[in-house]
């Protein structure tokens, strides 16, 4: 198969979506590889690097378009690439299309075979291509609301570890999966003082085996949400159901009663955010204020960290792209792990939470590829 790799065009992207290391394998198992001129760049990896990987050098993302039979990407496809997609081809990248009806569209209008990392299943129930960036956003949602907690960034003008006879930051974590627990992990290395709130039981109790004392752990209601956001330092959004927009569970009314300088961290935006004041934001301008609160809201936060972030999802991704490359859109029909991935076929969406939450027609698999 013909497997094209643009260079990332969102603000201050600097992951790829094939690493050298990658492209080895695509090649030593029959593919040809093209990369776009410096997609490798944010990663310090040349176009020699790629050459000696097997790769060609395209001058352009329109001649990787052009002559690809399937896309490996990172981030979902801005306006200039998804108009250059096309029936028969297959994506392979995050989309994260239920708060963007603008990208569905223009995917459903394409004819494309799109296939999201962020549904892809594995045999535990898991997310696994998910699960590596939400390690690594997990971890930088703490870096994240440190700075933003400074007085000159607008925050309290708190640390976040404290010291001997000062008291540490309080951080509330609202979702205890991969996002909040590793956001708890860098947190309880910084000595903050953390609270993780969540609707299972089973998850709180192997958090609190995890973690030995070091983290309170709530049942989330409506009524512990508010006690723990209320006293907060630090809010990190970690809330996630597949697919699906991110329930909001804070509202604005909330905010009048938090603390003046206090931190919001948005994890979940890439679903459209779990605080109704919630927007997306970019690592240019990461942060805006509602009612004295600071946002951050970065929706690539992965992105900052690329050489990690890069090599972690490629790890991830690797089977499943060779997968599909070696056997097309069979690889999807054989194998539910893909099946579950697979959120636009030609022209339709297959992915139910994803239709449910743009308010768009649902088609099954099994239906749409008849």
């Amino acid at each position: 198969m013909k497997v094209g790799v643009p260079k990332e065009i969102k603000t201050h992207e600097y992951r790829v979506g094939l690493t050298p290391g990658a492209v080895r394998e695509y090649v030593s198992a029959g593919h040809k590889v093209m990369v776009e001129t410096n997609a490798g760049s944010g990663i310090g990896s040349t176009d020699d690097d790629y050459r000696k990987a097997g790769a060609t050098i395209a001058e352009s993302a329109r001649e990787v378009f052009a002559s690809s039979e399937m896309i490996v990407k990172v981030k979902e496809p801005q306006p200039s690439e998804w108009e250059q997609l096309r029936e028969n081809q297959i994506l392979f990248t995050y989309l994260h299309l239920a708060p963007d009806p603008e990208q569905a569209k223009g995917l459903l209008k394409s004819g494309c075979t799109a296939v999201a990392y962020e549904t892809v299943t594995d045999a535990q129930g898991g997310l696994p291509l998910l699960a590596p960036m939400s390690e690594v956003a997990g971890r930088l949602a703490i870096e994240a609301a440190g700075t933003a907690l400074k007085r000159y960034a607008g925050g309290r003008g708190l640390l976040i570890g404290g010291v001997p006879g000062v008291q540490a930051a309080r951080i509330v974590i609202v979702g205890g999966g991969v996002v909040g627990t590793h956001a708890a992990r860098m947190a309880v290395g910084l000595g903050a003082e953390i609270t993780v709130i969540d609707r299972s039981i089973n998850r709180l109790r192997e958090l609190d085996e995890l973690f030995q004392g070091r983290v309170r752990t709530r049942f989330s209601t409506i009524e512990s949400v508010e006690e723990e956001v209320f006293s907060a330092d630090v809010v990190i959004g970690a809330v996630l159901v597949p697919g699906a927009s991110a329930p909001k569970l804070v509202s604005r009314k909330m905010l009048s009663s938090m603390r003046k300088g206090s931190v919001i961290v948005d994890v979940a935006i890439d679903q459209g955010g779990c605080f109704e004041t919630s927007h997306a934001t970019t690592h240019a301008d990461p942060t805006y204020e509602v009612d004295g609160v600071i946002h951050y809201c970065v929706a690539n936060m992965p992105g900052a960290v690329p050489l990690t972030s890069s090599h972690a999802l490629n790890n991830a991704t690797l089977p499943f792209g060779l997968s599909l490359a070696n056997k097309g859109f069979a690889a999807i029909l054989e194998d539910p792990h893909l099946r579950a991935g697979l959120n636009v076929y030609r022209g339709r969406l297959t992915y139910k939470a994803v239709a449910e939450s743009l308010g768009l027609p649902f088609s099954p698999i099994d239906q749409a590829a008849a």
